[in-house]
């Protein structure tokens, strides 16, 4: 280890020691992903849970604090982010840990956190050396504080001329390079940084000693400085420097920018990561509740396509009395807008969809149409993976809106065992002409299936059930699957209706069955049940199951949905 290196550790080892405990708190028992974090003095019980919890986490979250944001994330942030207990909280940390940095966090793109993929990118592309980019000094320094104002480069070293603040003098040296910024928030003006290679290897390190650059160092009578060449000074003196530095000494003395715990001071600010701002998160969160003003239900399904691929049903349903209607010549209109973005943790845009819808009622049935929901619906192919889903719908008479933010967790349908889709509730299930297979709202395959987001039915109705089953193995004489379903309606713990079908008897023997059935509710009391179905492969000798709960009233209890169609 250098001198400097070792000059540095104790330093900033000294530094953390003089912290005032006045910054200290307890741990809470609970943290809020929302808020700010604040200083705390960890328990060992707290670091051990911390340590416990990174081993743990998922790739996803894991890749995020220790390669995304790694050089940017305050200390305090990351004890934070460690001490959380889900997934869910985590994704609400990441979102305000972007949210505290950007401009304008109205806004629905993240100015700040654009320009730091962008950075990280760069680095990726220009300072790589046997190890990404952005592990490098100079991709690290790019990546923190962007890029300088003034780069001077010497890819291939070579002659040197020393200015008097390192001594004069000629010399050769190594490739090298030197940064300067004419001003860095929480630092000062003209910050310069130099960047050494001694090894030609193309990987650039940072240096506090202007000397490391020389590669003459160590040849002894070889890139003198003046007052060496004057006889006033051995190039011995060189390594006896207490400041830790190997340049030449400096006539008339050497200057304060040079002094050791300046130079220390810069490195150690340089290293921390950028002091934050935090906005005013709850005048944030009040904005939002303010402009939270449709209320909406909503629901995502799961239905494989291919190993790599999951079709995403989006359903939104929308009460018709929240919306604002316009009276015209004996019919009455709403217009809603609905907007949806699948985005990846780290903020990159994979799916969006915007389509505005209508309602249009006549005199005679617009008062009997307020007590009905309008239902609409998009299907977005995704790959398995967990995203976050934002939806925004805007009632255009009134400008009311309505945000959701949520996670996405898109399952991996394995190819070795059994699986199953989505158990989706449906008021409606009818086959689809040909020419319609697989296009439009509510379409899964040769089916329109429409789904009833609150789960509620009447004894009138007839309860929709639509599942897909996966990977049924095959019989190897017969090349077909054997498979059976069990259908069970519970109310509380008690089984109040059951019954059983196979595969052969739905015409359905290869590795994939579609259930759908129209089960009709007459004999049920009203109140709230469970259906429950298990699939069982008999050749393979596994089960899965999937299960729905759903309400029964009287007919005046309940209100039916009307789905919006897209345009007028």
């Amino acid at each position: 280890m250098s001198r400097v290196v070792r000059t540095l550790v104790v330093s900033v080892f000294s530094f953390c020691l003089a912290i005032p405990q006045a910054f200290a708190q307890q741990a809470p028992s609970a943290q809020d992903p929302m808020a700010a974090p604040v200083p705390q003095k960890l328990t060992k019980e707290t670091k051990k849970k911390m340590r416990k919890t990174l081993k743990e986490l998922d790739s996803t979250y894991r890749q995020w604090l220790q390669e995304d944001v790694t050089y940017i994330i305050s200390p305090d942030e990351r004890n934070a982010f460690l001490q959380l207990d889900t997934n869910e909280e985590r994704e609400q940390f990441i979102e305000q840990f972007w949210l505290r940095r950007s401009s304008n966090p109205d806004l629905p793109d993240n100015d700040f956190k654009e320009e730091h993929y962008r950075r990280i990118a760069y680095a990726n592309e220009h300072y790589a050396s046997g190890i990404p980019g952005w592990k490098t000094d100079r991709g690290r320094m790019y990546i923190m504080w962007g890029p300088a104002d003034e780069v001077n480069s010497h890819p291939t070293g070579g002659t040197y001329d020393r200015p008097m603040s390192e001594g004069g003098g000629s010399t050769t040296t190594y490739p090298w390079e030197t940064w300067r910024w004419r001003y860095l928030e929480g630092i000062g003006e003209n910050i310069e940084l130099e960047f050494v290679d001694p090894s030609g290897s193309g990987e650039y390190h940072l240096t506090m000693d202007p000397g490391e650059k020389d590669a003459l160092l160590h040849v002894p009578g070889a890139g003198l400085s003046q007052l060496e060449s004057m006889g006033m000074a051995s190039k011995a003196d060189r390594f006896t420097r207490s400041d830790g530095m190997t340049s030449p000494t400096a006539l008339g003395g050497t200057p304060s920018s040079m002094n050791e715990f300046s130079r220390l001071e810069l490195y150690a600010k340089v290293n921390k990561p950028p002091e934050v701002k935090f906005k005013d998160l709850e005048a944030i969160v009040t904005s939002r509740i303010v402009r939270d003003q449709v209320h909406f239900t909503w629901r995502t399904d799961y239905l494989k396509v291919t190993n790599d691929t999951v079709l995403v049903p989006v359903t939104v349903q929308v009460p018709n009395g929240q919306l604002s209607f316009t009276a015209k010549e004996g019919i009455h209109s709403a217009t809603l807008n609905i907007f949806g973005r699948v985005t990846t943790l780290t903020g990159r845009v994979v799916q969006t969809f915007e389509d505005p819808v209508s309602r249009d009622f006549p005199d005679s049935l617009f008062q009997q149409s307020l007590k009905l929901q309008s239902i609409y619906q998009k299907a977005v192919p995704l790959r398995p993976g967990l995203y976050r889903l934002d939806l925004v719908i805007k009632d255009v008479q009134s400008g009311n809106v309505g945000v959701v933010n949520t996670r996405l967790a898109v399952p991996r349908y394995d190819d070795e065992k059994l699986e199953a889709s989505s158990l989706i509730l449906a008021d409606q299930i009818e086959h689809v002409p040909a020419k319609q297979i697989g296009t439009g709202q509510f379409v899964l395959g040769s089916s329109k299936v429409r789904p009833r987001l609150e789960g509620d039915f009447t004894t009138a109705d007839k309860l929709g059930v639509y599942m897909q089953v996966y990977n049924l193995k095959s019989d190897d004489k017969t090349h077909k699957s054997n498979a059976t379903f069990k259908y069970t309606v519970k109310r509380g713990a008690e089984s109040v209706m059951q019954f059983n079908e196979t595969s052969a008897e739905m015409k359905q023997t290869g590795d994939q069955v579609t259930i759908e059935r129209l089960m009709p509710l007459a004999t049920l009391a009203p109140g709230k049940y469970t259906l429950e179905i298990n699939a069982t492969d008999t050749l393979s000798n596994q089960t899965i199951s999937r299960t729905a709960d759903f309400t029964v009233k009287t007919a005046a209890e309940t209100k039916t949905a009307a789905n919006v169609k897209p345009g007028r």
